[in-house]
């Protein structure tokens, strides 16, 4: 077949699988943090480990939506405190991420492990650093899709040759992520961090064609998050991300509201969670969500404002995360590792 067609057709099959053509995302990013970053790995205040699931619905009002779905784990090891009560440890973490979209199953499947380490430089500072390998495998079935070489003049016959691979066509690559964050805590009030970090440093081959010279371009990405606590019963967390891939891009601002409603016998906050943030060209996105004490669940919806909105009727993607973090057992009652606005 037309060599400019195939590759047109898998270029479109990549923009529906992925963020803006070649990579998964998240609306809540926040909640997503070693997609995010690998410095992100086991970055907590107050915990020893958080293990948590993600899973994305997108465009439901077109013919076929694709979904994606992660599970992740990340666990603090070797932590230490010096004579100055400044800490110090290591993050580890490991991670699936899977998405499927199309008619014709374009899929993707990545386990990446991560690791960290995050050093308080000071008092109020804190520094990380981390590094990311992942194992990814695409896959699509061109038995299910339909080519020039199969008009008959007035309909796409699917009894005629396809001039493509039969069947399920896979493949696979290493790819490498970096990050770094710079974490400023003045007060039991304030946090801010500043995390960057870049994916497919490598520039892996992403190809179904043998000989094929896909490769995927380094993503920059960038995250500003701010934690004010203004009384007893409200935190206020306004974050901004962004993210580049050749000439693609994406931008998103907001925040999140924390309201503390209550707490449980071992004194921990039940938590409501509201927040909107915008996907700016893209998206409006609205989020919900609850904390049980070491639990939490959150929801959002993405209203399409782009110059999709008249195809997909306004609907965009539907979103829902899980996140449970807690303590190693003989770390119960020890003080948390730097200072992060709480409830108390």
């Amino acid at each position: 077949m037309d060599r400019i067609f195939k590759l047109m057709t898998i270029g479109c099959l990549l923009l529906a699988a992925g963020a803006y053509g070649q990579s998964m995302h998240f609306s809540q990013y926040y909640n997503a943090p070693m997609l995010l970053s690998p410095a992100n790995t086991a970055l907590m205040s107050d915990d020893d480990f958080r293990i948590g699931l993600n899973y994305r619905n997108q465009w439901s009002a077109v013919p076929v939506p694709y979904n994606t779905f992660s599970a992740f784990g990340d666990f603090r090891v070797l932590r230490k405190t010096n004579e100055d009560n400044k800490s110090k440890w290591l993050g580890v973490g490991l991670a699936m991420f899977s998405d499927k979209a199309g008619d014709g199953n374009l899929s993707l499947l990545q386990l990446q492990a991560s690791l960290a380490y995050h050093l308080q430089l000071s008092q109020y500072t804190m520094l990380s650093v981390g590094l990311s390998g992942a194992y990814v495998q695409r896959s699509v079935n061109f038995d299910n899709l339909t080519f020039d070489a199969q008009w008959d003049g007035m309909t796409f016959n699917t009894h005629f040759a396809n001039g493509e691979q039969p069947g399920v066509v896979k493949t696979n690559y290493y790819t490498v992520g970096g990050g770094v964050n710079l974490a400023i805590f003045p007060n039991e009030n304030l946090y801010i961090k500043l995390g960057g970090g870049v994916a497919n440093i490598n520039k892996p081959t992403e190809t179904f064609y043998k000989g094929g010279k896909n490769t995927l371009d380094m993503r920059p990405e960038a995250t500003l998050d701010v934690l004010v606590k203004t009384g007893p019963v409200l935190i206020i967390n306004p974050s901004v991300f962004y993210a580049t891939q050749n000439a693609a891009s994406e931008l998103v601002v907001g925040s999140l509201f924390r309201t503390k409603l209550g707490e449980n016998e071992n004194h921990m906050p039940t938590q409501l969670i509201l927040g909107i943030f915008d996907r700016i060209g893209d998206a409006a996105i609205g989020v919900a969500g609850i904390q049980l004490g070491s639990i939490q669940f959150m929801a959002n919806y993405d209203f399409t404002m782009s110059s999709l909105a008249p195809y997909n009727n306004g609907y965009g993607a539907l979103e829902f995360s899980l996140i449970y973090q807690g303590r190693y057992p003989n770390n119960q009652g020890i003080k948390k590792m730097y200072t992060c606005p709480r409830f108390f």
